[in-house]
């Protein structure tokens, strides 16, 4: 199955950016593609941009609306236009520089955990009180689920207005099947009576190449399409649930440090192993979600046992 929806290469980057800005805008290159856009490099008026082309603006639109909670610990590209292009929609960002994230060997690391916690910490204290609901944010700012429990339980749900509706079924049809997804549902459900209704920022996809990285320090934090407001142990239970597959990283305790960090600070997190693993339940619940709705069946087996694994501590 494609993903991405709208394909754009260079020549039509050129072309669009020469209808807008002349010969203002040059030295394009071509960045990333992503599962739902794709990411191109310019230069306008000696000031390095971003522009992105995909099918979905609220994707774009949350970029904008997440540049506001930017602090220095938390960099956060600024949106400068949104608009129409190709049948789809284009963002263009400032641009920020730095290696992926994911590409760093363990030295790194743990070099930039400071750095990291600083910007989840950051994450955590985010002003949210103009927003409301949980679980995945829109557009507008708010989310639709009225408890934290409620918008976890949602992800055994196929919406026919999700974007991924249909995986449902076609992950019933693999040869995996779906009974180990429902199993560790079961074990989440077993979970959720317990959760705190905390409501704090969660970026949600802080691997998979969304953020850069300059020596010790975290340079930007890219694409908040997955964005939502729960409790906010969720983005370090993402380092948790995907640290193996992360070979580099795998004499990192994510768990330890983070505690230590939480006794530096002065902050209590009561129950912090109980949400830990509910957290990491979901995210690869979720996972196996997008996986059979992309027909990504090798990931999915390998996803869909380790969350039964996590499950079952």
């Amino acid at each position: 199955m494609q993903v991405l929806e709208l394909i754009v290469d260079v020549d039509h980057v050129e072309a669009f950016l020469a209808t807008w800005f002349g010969s203002d805008a040059h030295t394009v290159a071509h960045l990333a593609t992503g599962v739902w856009s794709n990411a191109f490099a310019f230069r306008r008026e000696g000031r390095d941009y971003v522009i992105r082309f995909g099918a979905h603006r609220e994707d774009f639109a949350k970029d904008r609306l997440a540049a506001r909670y930017a602090r220095p610990a938390l960099p956060i590209p600024r949106v400068v236009e949104l608009g129409e292009a190709f049948g789809g929609t284009y963002a263009i960002s400032e641009r920020v520089f730095g290696e992926y994230l994911d590409d760093v060997d363990e030295s790194r690391m743990r070099a930039l955990l400071p750095s990291l916690f600083a910007a989840l910490d950051s994450a955590r204290l985010a002003d949210i009180s103009g927003t409301s609901g949980y679980g995945v944010w829109g557009a507008d700012g708010n989310a639709p689920h009225p408890s934290w429990r409620s918008a976890l339980l949602e992800v055994a749900h196929d919406r026919p207005a999700d974007r991924t509706h249909g995986w449902r079924e076609r992950l019933a049809a693999s040869p995996l099947g779906i009974g180990l997804f429902e199993e560790a549902y079961g074990h989440l459900q077993a979970l959720v009576d317990r959760v705190p209704e905390e409501r704090h920022l969660i970026h949600s996809d802080l691997l998979h190449f969304n953020v850069l990285v300059e020596a010790d320090r975290i340079t930007g934090v890219l694409d908040w399409g997955c964005a939502m407001y729960g409790d906010f142990l969720y983005d370090l239970a993402w380092f948790c649930f995907w640290q193996p597959w992360y070979p580099a990283w795998r004499r990192i305790d994510f768990r330890g440090e983070a505690t230590r960090h939480y006794a530096s600070i002065g902050l209590d997190v009561p129950n912090f192993e109980e949400r830990l693993r509910y957290c990491e339940i979901h995210i690869g619940l979720a996972a196996q979600a997008y996986m059979a709705y992309a027909g990504k069946w090798s990931d999915l087996e390998a996803t869909a046992r380790h969350t039964l694994d996590v499950a079952r501590l």
